[in-house]
């Protein structure tokens, strides 16, 4: 692919979290969490420093609030965080405008900003050619590996191949994603057990519903910040894909929004965003997050 301004290996990025400060990396994301989905921003930015003057449109943001660490709403507090809200936060500072976010379901959510009813997607979405037929990405904002998650100290299998070879083994995911489609190419769909959101799949793995669970591995990390004890990532990496944000076909957005992402590259925002929600230091696990039946 062509998306190369931003980062090629986030593994990099994780592995220096540790040695981040505090001052760069909290070590719960929740501290640093946008307002509540429910008490909007403003605008953000100003005319005089922006890169491309949106004059505060209000940009719709489909979001799960589900999908750690990229989106959540705490039962706790009732209060909205992520990657996705501190990303577009910042980006909506850089073109000033005003960012809305609006809580969607996953299934049919990229066929929703297809049809127009929100400006864009951002819910950790791999770019696919057969989405970017219906859809706009933007250019790609992380590098992404699929995983698998098991629970600790695993030893019936060790890749995705050996535990193809069991039959009575079951593997768990999120319907509808790219992860899916990733264990359809090598298990019959009646071995693949998929949930609404990605928290139902852990929370099987964690009970023995299922065997394991394939998982991007920036969110694989953000579920073991927490059950780091309970559970851990296994083997070689399935496949490398992208990220990014999907808009309508034709938006006016995409442009602006690809000069945001690559200054946050050019001067480190988005590294420190990865240090802050994709490391084992994030401890916000699915048991902290309001979900959906």
């Amino acid at each position: 692919m062509s998306r190369r301004l931003f980062i090629s290996l986030l593994i990099a990025a994780v592995l220096l979290a540790a040695c981040t400060s505090p001052s760069t990396a909290p070590s719960n994301a929740a501290s640093t969490a946008a307002p509540a989905a429910a008490e909007p921003q403003g605008c953000l930015g100003s005319a005089s420093t922006a890169l491309v003057d949106l004059q505060c449109r209000e940009v719709t943001i489909a979001v799960e609030n589900a999908y750690l660490p990229f989106n959540y709403i705490l039962v706790s507090t009732g209060q909205a965080g992520g990657w996705d809200y501190d990303a577009w936060t910042e980006i909506c500072t850089r073109l000033h405008c005003t960012p809305k976010f609006v809580e969607v379901a996953w299934d049919g959510m990229i066929q929703a900003v297809s049809d127009g009813q929100y400006d864009v997607a951002a819910d950790g979405i791999t770019i696919t050619a057969e989405r970017a037929q219906k859809a706009d990405f933007s250019t790609g904002y992380i590098k992404i590996q699929q995983r698998l998650l098991v629970r600790k100290g695993e030893t019936r299998f060790n890749s995705l191949e050996t535990f193809a070879a069991n039959e009575s083994w079951v593997l768990g995911t999120q319907a509808n994603t790219a992860n899916y489609e990733a264990a359809r190419k090598i298990l019959p769909e009646t071995r693949i057990k998929a949930f609404e959101q990605f928290p139902f799949a852990i929370q099987a793995l964690i009970t023995g519903d299922v065997d394991a669970v394939i998982i991007d591995e920036v969110a694989g990390m953000g579920y073991l910040g927490e059950n780091g004890e309970a559970l851990e990532l296994m083997g070689p990496a399935i496949a490398g894909e992208e990220l990014g944000f999907v808009f309508p076909k034709g938006s006016a957005l995409v442009a602006p929004v690809n000069q945001a992402l690559a200054a946050m590259q050019k001067d480190g925002t988005l590294e420190k965003l990865s240090t802050r929600y994709f490391s084992p230091t994030f401890k916000i696990s699915n048991a902290d997050i309001k979900t959906t039946n």
